[in-house]
């Protein structure tokens, strides 16, 4: 039994290598996981922040496109003519010393007749400003 307990040197030497190996191991793997939990939660946030720059960037652009918009209806305003000819076709206004006609029961297709139905045209603001102002009188 003597001889079992006792090991020959070489086997002792590698034996403690393995040991010291293993706890070299065990203590990279530790070390490993310690620097990818530390790292985890800042790339989230610059993944979810990189998302966001990019939703920013999509809005930014449509905003854009709808401030290039108004720009050209504020230049379109701003034009005489284009809300003199606008006054004439939704208000049925007419230029000092005109004479204007509105044709009831017309196309409004410029006398083209297709064959089919158009919806009804909604009648003059002040069509309707004047019903409400005679269906307020017949209720006193």
């Amino acid at each position: 039994m003597a001889e079992e307990k006792r090991r020959p040197p070489e086997v002792d030497a590698k034996e403690l290598r393995r040991a010291q190996l293993t706890s070299r191991a065990a203590i990279l793997a530790v070390v490993a996981c310690a620097i990818a939990l530390s790292l985890a939660y800042p790339v989230r946030e610059y993944i979810a922040q990189r998302r966001e720059i990019a939703q920013l960037g999509v809005q930014q652009r449509q905003e854009q496109q709808q401030v290039e918009q108004l720009a050209a209806q504020k230049q379109r305003l701003g034009d005489e003519s284009y809300v003199r000819r606008e006054a004439r076709r939704r208000l049925h206004m007419c230029d000092p010393g005109a004479k204007c006609y509105v044709v009831l029961g017309g196309s409004q297709d410029d006398g083209l007749e297709t064959g089919r139905k158009s919806a009804p045209a909604t009648p003059p603001w002040y069509v309707t400003l004047w019903r409400s102002v005679d269906a307020a009188n017949r209720r006193r």
